[in-house]
């Protein structure tokens, strides 16, 4: 349950309130128990309400005369990959108040989780987020993802969201930019909740390894020096980095 104070207020305020599939029920009890509770969550090729109809459906509530607070819930922070500021466009062109909480980003829940700061002095000077979902109409191999050339360097860390389809080549192509194939990667599984589950591999072996453990959605993953820093890496792995295997949170 990582969330902030100003959160549980304006929860506890709501009259409404549309929800997504990560938000958990420990979450969902902090609500205002007379709000309106709508679920307008999605996952992989299968969405409840397509984005337009989340946009419409916001500007309707939000212009209902008996709503004086329309909460949109996310999980994690709603200006990262979650679509927020998408959101927040469509309702301020038609003259409606947004105001946007921060949330805790799985990057960061994860990373203080399993002991892996995203940069460290000597280690990673820079941290770059990617994307590594696909549009319905992209490339289904991966070759419209961001262009890896642009994000390796040997002092980065990379956080990849929504990943996981497209791990593989992802893995590929960064080997092929120049990152070294045996740079500390982890994959993690529904991070931060009692279902976590995560794989610590090289980044060459990191898509065998996930498929053999067969993480499911939603998984981030982290590649760079930094996942050496790790309890569970120095753990698992003696100086020289090999194969992962899952582990369940401890």
């Amino acid at each position: 349950g990582l969330l902030t104070m100003r959160a549980v207020e304006v929860m506890g305020a709501a009259d409404v309130v549309l929800y997504d599939r990560l938000v958990s029920e420990e979450i969902l009890r902090l609500i205002n128990p007379a709000a309106r509770m709508v679920y307008v969550g999605k996952r992989t090729s299968f969405h409840t309400r397509p984005q337009p109809e989340i946009h419409a459906l916001l500007a309707q509530l939000a212009t209902h005369d008996g709503f004086r607070t329309v909460v949109r819930l996310k999980g994690g922070d709603p200006y990262v990959f979650g679509r927020g500021g998408e959101e927040m466009e469509y309702l301020e062109e038609r003259g409606i108040e947004v105001r946007c909480v921060p949330g805790i980003t799985s990057a960061a829940g994860i990373g203080a989780e399993l002991g892996i700061p995203l940069t460290h002095r000597g280690v990673a000077t820079s941290v770059r987020f990617l994307t590594g979902h696909l549009r319905a109409e992209a490339d289904p191999t991966g070759g419209d993802l961001a262009d890896v050339e642009m994000v390796v360097g040997p002092k980065t860390t990379l956080v990849i969201y929504m990943g996981l389809a497209t791990l593989p080549n992802m893995a590929q192509r960064l080997i092929a930019q120049g990152l070294d194939r045996r740079t500390p990667a982890v994959a993690v599984e529904r991070g931060t909740t009692p279902d976590q589950r995560q794989v610590f591999a090289a980044l060459e072996d990191l898509p065998e390894q996930v498929s053999a453990a067969a993480l499911e959605s939603p998984t981030l993953i982290v590649i760079g020096g930094v996942v050496a820093l790790s309890r569970h890496w120095k753990r698992q792995f003696s100086a020289v980095p090999a194969a992962g295997a899952a582990e369940r949170r401890p």
